[in-house]
């Protein structure tokens, strides 16, 4: 099946090694997040006690973490700060996320709209943006202020681009692409970018991190956007064709789109047009996706977006911090959770 493939099924360790490069920090992250996010409002502390206890890779704060040890950070703990303040704004996206997609299940757990309801779950989310903004300003780095201002306004308007082009099932891989960079590259081209500028390196290495991250972000939402049609509750946190049934076009459906003769696209055109989809219509999407090799497609897509983040790391000397981010990139496309 190619090279791409057996990357994607090779297990992959270099998340843990992140992990553990920073893991006293990551313990400062968490303990930052429950206690900047304690409230005296019973209903709140209930909503993001839950969200936390969800767990989540921490990804976006590891980055923050990695990349201000790359760039030899070590002048205290504005890092764990600002770690914390990049999951909070992932936090409240994922919030406001489900209400839009009528999400149920994240993480294998029931969504907090799902249990509470729409409303509340848009409010918390917007308590954890606030409290975000609160630790920018604390922070006072004016150039990270803007920072993750911009990012935030960048991925509410990717939200609002992807609502626009909601069930539009003959999308150009353009439009897909705008989106994902948006609602998900943007938030890791910020965490990376965040640490560079706690270390006070050059504009270089700033903006090679920023690249870094982008393209990180890109491979990351197109691997998970293709493990939804290739993989099972088991071995990944949310249960195959979530996307599927919530409706939602993204690169595996496009692709297919472009290769299936009229038919299929008439058939596939009214599926999607439907307020509901079955199990039945999910099994006749697969069986298509794997007729046209789609799969394969998305992940030759993915390993371009892989190459560039990894090139964009050789302005940084050879150390081991460099090498776990080089290697995550790879990790990006083969997880399997």
């Amino acid at each position: 099946m190619g090279s791409v493939i057996k990357l994607q099924n090779k297990i992959n360790n270099t998340y843990f090694e992140l992990k553990n490069s920073v893991d006293e920090k990551l313990v400062l992250v968490e303990e930052k997040i429950k206690s900047k996010l304690s409230s005296d409002v019973d209903l709140a502390n209930k909503m993001t006690n839950y969200h936390i206890d969800t767990g989540g890779k921490r990804l976006r704060a590891l980055l923050t973490l990695g990349a201000a040890k790359l760039c030899g950070y070590t002048k205290g703990s504005r890092d764990i700060n600002l770690a914390a303040c990049v999951e909070l704004i992932h936090g409240a996206t994922l919030m406001h996320d489900d209400v839009i997609d009528n999400g149920e299940v994240r993480r294998g757990k029931k969504t907090l709209n799902k249990i509470w309801n729409n409303h509340s779950s848009i409010l918390v989310g917007d308590y954890l943006l606030s409290r975000c903004f609160e630790m920018m300003v604390e922070d006072g780095n004016i150039e990270i202020l803007k920072l993750l201002s911009a990012t935030s306004s960048t991925i509410a308007q990717g939200e609002i681009l992807q609502l626009q082009h909601k069930g539009e099932i003959d999308m150009l891989e353009e439009t897909y692409l705008k989106i994902i960079s948006a609602k998900t590259a943007e938030l890791f081209s910020a965490a990376t970018k965040v640490g560079a500028i706690l270390a006070e390196v050059g504009t270089k290495e700033k903006e090679a991190l920023e690249f870094y991250g982008r393209n990180l972000g890109l491979t990351f939402q197109i691997a998970d956007d293709t493990l939804d049609y290739n993989s099972d509750l088991k071995m990944f946190g949310k249960e195959i064709g979530q996307d599927f049934y919530e409706g939602k076009v993204t690169l595996p459906i496009i692709l297919l789109f472009q290769k299936i003769n009229e038919t299929e696209k008439e058939l596939i055109n009214n599926i999607f047009f439907k307020t509901k989809r079955e199990k039945n219509d999910l099994e006749y999407v697969l069986k298509l996706i794997k007729k046209y090799s789609v799969i394969n497609e998305c992940y030759k897509k993915a390993q371009h977006y892989i190459e560039l983040a990894s090139s964009s790391l050789s302005i940084f000397k050879n150390s081991e911090q460099k090498e776990i981010l080089n290697n995550l990139t790879s990790f990006s496309l083969a997880r399997n959770f």
